[in-house]
């Protein structure tokens, strides 16, 4: 019988809304956790968990062999990672590279032939959930990459996720995370205008919530956007100007394939408007788009 392949030392780098408490997870599992973030007052509470906090993204490399990637955007990924320069291939040689951002699938495939003529591992890793559901651990990650850095990030993935689904070669997991999106936003969406139409009509919104909540269509994203909007409260679990983002990475992916994408484009413009005045708000928050368009 083999022996279990011990635990990797694992690096991460983006403590937003979603990192800090996949990194808290990371370190709750047992593993030895070296994270990094642009802004260095974010690391405290990981410090505080038992994470050690890199100076530098040099100092993140230095002893992790898996290296997480949460962070923003494209052009933050390419500032960490120094593409472009000799330094790119010093940092990611020897590496397995988990980008677990939501980014452009040519953005990633690109990434991933760079990171592999370097002679490291790229694994493709977005996941499905929001703040609440990476604090719980239940997040659902997608996967794509060569099998042998998939099996070797299990036991990281495993640590942040409930679940792993395996989708493909890279771009493929990015694909699945737009499509999964695609459902989200239109649900959430559509869930907004129910209860400013409740609201403009006349019927009472927390009933409303109970019927959803009692009802076929509930789920766990429902019962907790029912509940922010009957409360006011749009405290961010997935923040308006991330919503966003996402709708524009689908529809631009949509228009690549040619393919017709006539609800996206629609919750896109509104998230559009709601981001004005509520960009780092909850994405419940587009209802005060809905409320703000006059016939």
């Amino acid at each position: 019988m083999s022996e279990p392949r011990p635990l990797p030392h694992v690096g991460f780098a983006g403590l937003g809304i979603m990192g800090t408490p996949m990194a808290a997870n990371l370190v709750r599992a047992g593993l030895d956790v070296r994270v990094w973030n642009r802004t260095a007052a974010a690391t405290a509470e990981l410090a505080d968990a038992g994470a050690t906090v890199a100076p530098t993204v040099d100092g993140l490399f230095a002893t992790a062999r898996v290296v997480v990637l949460m962070l923003r955007d494209e052009p933050a990924v390419d500032a960490v990672l120094s593409r472009g320069s000799a330094r790119f291939g010093e940092l990611v040689r020897d590496h397995i590279i988990v980008q677990m951002g939501t980014f452009t699938p040519d953005f990633s495939r690109t990434l991933a032939e760079e990171v592999q003529r370097a002679g490291g591992a790229y694994v493709e890793a977005p996941v499905s959930g929001s703040r609440g559901p990476a604090a719980a651990g239940t997040l659902v990650a997608m996967l794509a990459g060569p099998a042998d850095a998939i099996a070797e990030v299990a036991p990281v993935i495993d640590a942040m996720c409930a679940q792993r689904f395996v989708c493909g070669d890279v771009p493929a997991a990015l694909g699945m995370k737009l499509a999964v999106n695609t459902f989200l936003i239109t649900m959430v969406t559509g869930l907004a205008e129910a209860f400013h139409f409740a609201a403009a009509t006349g019927a009472d919104i927390e009933v409303l919530r109970k019927v959803i909540d009692a009802g076929p269509m509930a789920s766990a994203v429902s019962r907790g956007k029912s509940a922010m909007v009957t409360a006011g409260d749009f405290t961010a679990q997935a923040a308006v100007g991330d919503v966003l983002k996402n709708a524009e990475l689908i529809e631009d992916a949509a228009l690549a394939a040619g393919i017709p994408h006539p609800l996206i484009a629609v919750c896109r413009e509104l998230f559009a408007e709601a981001s004005a005045a509520h960009r780092d708000d909850d994405m419940i928050a587009v209802i005060t788009a809905i409320a703000g368009r006059r016939n």
